[in-house]
């Protein structure tokens, strides 16, 4: 971001350059401070226990104290109106390891940028009124809203749905009135089937009876004779 503020602007700027803290670390604490007012923003610094705090702190007192000397702002209106962290250099070191290695080691530095000044008023805008269903002004009459065909469509769909449901039911009733029925056939036919073979049992039976009475009764007419 730019470094330079413009002359007309209600603001004052203040940058720590190559800070020996890893840019990632700084910006947990630049996020806290950033929207805050003044004192906020010292009190938040003062119990935020982080290494990136102490150039933080100090980068905003000197923001503060550019805005009351070069731009003749009072230090009692001021907020933290824009924060930023940017990567410098890095300082690249070497440790030695097994097996005759060498690690790399990177010590990262930051430059933080701290912007404060006064809070730009913004006008709120009011919503506008809305108006009523067949409302006029000035000989204009508004618009219906479209919510009757939304009703319509919903009620189709609904009718559509109360449709499909009564089908299904009529089509699972149907199912098992037509099981029902095969069960019907199934146990009266096998009813069927059990009687007839009785009776062809009970009818060999009755034969063999008769056969051996007779047989019995030539077996005496012989003795006899």
């Amino acid at each position: 971001m730019a470094r330079k503020i413009d002359p007309s602007a209600q603001e004052a700027i203040a940058t720590a350059r190559f800070i020996r803290v890893s840019p990632t670390k700084a910006r947990q604490v630049v996020n806290l401070i950033r929207g805050r007012h003044v004192d906020d923003a010292r009190r938040v610094l003062t119990f935020t226990q982080k290494g990136a705090t102490g150039p933080v702190g100090k980068a905003l007192e000197s923001a503060i104290a550019n805005a009351e000397h070069n731009r003749g702002l009072s230090g009692d209106e001021l907020f933290v109106v824009r924060t930023w962290v940017d990567e410098g250099p890095t300082l690249r070191r070497f440790r030695p390891r097994a097996l005759g290695r060498a690690t790399r080691i990177r010590k990262r530095t930051c430059h933080i940028s701290v912007v404060v000044g006064r809070p730009q008023e913004e006008e709120v805008e009011r919503p506008a009124r809305r108006r009523k269903e067949g409302e006029e002004t000035e000989g204009t009459a508004v618009a219906p809203k479209k919510s009757t065909a939304k009703k319509t469509t919903a009620k189709k769909t609904t009718d559509r749905k109360t449709t499909a449901k009564k089908t299904t039911a009529k089509k699972t009733t149907a199912k098992k009135t037509t099981a029902k029925k095969t069960t019907t056939k199934k146990t009266t036919d096998a009813k069927t089937t059990a009687k007839k073979t009785t009776a062809k049992k009970a009818t060999a039976k009755k034969t063999t009876a008769k056969k051996t009475t007779a047989r019995d009764e030539t077996a005496e007419k012989e003795e006899e004779a």
